[in-house]
């Protein structure tokens, strides 16, 4: 992007982040009106006092002074209460709005997955749904706030000024509006730089972390701890630089401010004294003229710190809309949920699955993946699909799944995929992987994704049948117990028995069981996909595997991204193409199990 386009797309991303964080917008102009009182309470007491003192030396009559001390009483009082109701109020606001933010980043993220999410490293998306989404809440509260409320304030006492004395209400008119405009440009300038580095920084220094504390283990085990930490610690040291070039922003915005606060304090005695000497304003407002600049400026001193606010919050909001714009792209050409002829909510029952001359690459792929590939399911029917390592069965499930752009036509129940979307294919066909996510949670909670709205009844039949209750039942806190991130506190056959209970649960009339037993060890691997088999009869099934899986209805094999073969288990035998050698071998495999099985214990120990 050229710097206009640049500026343009900031520009959007902020009006977009602040039509999120301003949902409340009566109680965001309340807050301003509280905010400006507040300040303008500051400004008049400073002024009051001013004139208070400066006509008690006079010596008049006690009674000319009273309203004067009851005014100082009154401002005093207003500037703390005016300013806790309008910081309640405008936070109230802020996190009502930060509220409809996350809906709408979520909701974004969502529309990505999973392939979307290619796109970011983990250290930069946790940063940017934590970080950034946090430092939109600046928006209201530390940029456009302080921002009104000191352009106000600064009119407000310019022209009190002007109405005691016009030069001397010109001169701080003058100097207050370099304060307001050329002030936190000055500051904005200085620290758009260093804000420009500080998200990438924090991003990479999270990825390092996050990637450390995964690997710990394995660090230690090959003593390259030392390498790892002096690696964080460089990136640790960049973000540092960084936070420090933008400390020193404020150090700058701080100078500039006094350097205008001593003109302005400067330039309105220099004017006033003549005229006082001359007569044409009472030497008492000498006081009041000198000393209400010094307040004003104190209230302007919020200014370069909400232009930093800014930059800040400019940074995070183009951080945001990226994701906004991902989820667009993905969501490109889909129709709404009402438009695509099926309920926001709920399960749908599965009719057919059509495939028809599909290609499709994954993102960043130079080949396809797919080529011409065409699969026919109907309900209730049974196909297994097999074939080496890369030979594009897993994409085929994400084609099937909604999760990855193609060419050709992929009809679900008579719909395109590519025009209902993920969400819709969701609520009719069930997937279960080979590395289906385990949150760190309660198992009840892992279990209850299937269906949010299932009964605790419901989940412990689902984890009868998954049959995984009784390992339940043996833990300390029982189905609330906590499994771990990833499900650290499981085993890898634990795990997927939890995932199989979890598809149990969503009762989907149709299933893609994309190797949902690889890496385990073979009577686990038996013992689930019986468990699949048993709890899933008669539903629609597309079952992915490098092994044998009886009880299909027909079986395809696949290479290099094309169907090369299609039949049933005799006529794929006939042809002795690769199925045909996966089935001797693994015959062969089970041969070898059950002999050894059969041998003394000593002696398969010495073999």
């Amino acid at each position: 992007m050229n710097v206009s386009e640049t500026t343009t797309h900031s520009a959007s991303a902020m009006r977009a982040l602040w039509n999120d964080v301003s949902s409340e917008r009566r109680e965001i102009y309340l807050a301003a009106f509280l905010g400006f009182l507040a300040s303008a309470s500051a400004v008049a007491l400073l002024g009051t006092s001013g004139w208070l003192i400066a006509r008690a030396a006079e010596m008049p009559p006690v009674l000319t002074l009273t309203v004067a001390a009851v005014m100082v009483r009154t401002f005093a009082l207003g500037r703390g209460l005016m300013r806790y109701l309008e910081r309640l109020v405008g936070h109230d606001a802020a996190f009502r709005g930060l509220t409809t933010l996350r809906v709408r980043v979520y909701r974004s993220l969502e529309s990505i997955t999973p392939l979307g999410l290619s796109r970011f490293t983990r250290g930069d998306l946790l940063a940017r749904l934590g970080a950034d989404v946090d430092t939109a809440l600046d928006l209201p509260l530390r940029v456009v706030l302080p921002w009104v409320q000191a352009g106000i304030v600064a009119l407000a006492t310019s022209a009190f000024v002007v109405w005691l004395l016009p030069q001397a209400g010109i001169t701080l008119a003058i100097l207050a509006g370099a304060a307001v405009l050329v002030w936190p440009w000055i500051v904005g300038r200085i620290v758009r730089r260093a804000e420009g580095a500080i998200a990438p920084a924090r991003g990479a220094l999270i990825e390092s972390v996050i990637a450390i504390v995964d690997a710990a283990a394995v660090l230690t085990a090959y003593g390259a701890r030392r390498p790892a930490t002096r690696a964080l610690a460089v990136r640790d040291a960049q973000l540092t630089r960084a936070e420090t070039r933008e400390a020193g922003a404020l150090g700058v915005g701080a100078a500039v401010g006094m350097i205008l606060q001593g003109l302005a304090v400067t330039g309105v005695i220099a004017v006033t004294v003549p005229r006082v000497a001359a007569g044409e304003i009472a030497p008492v407002w000498l006081a009041v003229i000198a000393l209400l600049p010094l307040a004003l400026f104190d209230v302007l001193t919020t200014v370069p710190t909400a232009a930093i606010a800014r930059e800040r919050v400019r940074g995070s909001a183009v951080r945001l809309e990226a994701i906004t714009e991902a989820g667009e792209q993905v969501t490109a050409g889909q129709l709404l949920p009402d438009e695509a002829g099926g309920a926001e909510d709920g399960i749908e029952p599965f009719d057919s699955l059509q495939v028809n001359s599909v290609r499709a690459r994954w993102p960043g792929a130079v080949d396809d993946a797919l080529i011409d590939v065409d699969l026919r399911l109907a309900a209730g029917e049974r196909v297994l699909i097999m074939g080496p390592s890369g030979s594009g069965k897993s994409t085929l499930a994400a084609v099937i799944m909604g999760f990855l752009p193609y060419q050709g036509s992929v009809l679900l129940n008579g719909r395109e995929v590519s025009a209902v979307g993920s969400d819709h294919v969701a609520r009719t066909i069930g997937l279960l992987s080979q590395h289906a996510h385990v949150f760190d949670t309660s198992v009840e909670e892992n279990v209850r994704l299937g269906r949010v709205d299932a009964s605790l009844d419901e989940i412990w039949s689902a984890l009868e049948r998954a049959q995984l209750a009784e390992w339940v039942r043996s833990l300390p806190e029982g189905i609330e117990s906590r499994v771990g991130a990833f499900g650290a506190r499981m085993s890898g056959g634990e795990r997927q028995r939890l995932a199989v209970a979890r598809l149990l649960l969503a009762q989907r009339s149709a299933l893609v069981l994309d190797e949902p037993t690889e890496h385990l060890d073979r009577e686990t691997s038996l013992d689930i996909e019986q468990t699949i088999a048993r709890e899933t009869h008669g539903a629609a099934a597309v079952i992915i595997s490098h092994q044998v899986v009886e009880g299909v209805d027909r079986i395809i094999e696949m290479r290099a991204g094309r169907i090369v073969a299609e039949g049933s288990h005799e006529e794929l035998m006939a042809l002795d193409g690769w199925y045909a050698q996966q089935v001797r071998r693994q015959r062969e495999g089970q041969r070898m199990l059950d002999v050894m099985q059969q041998l003394p214990v000593g002696v398969a120990v010495a073999r």
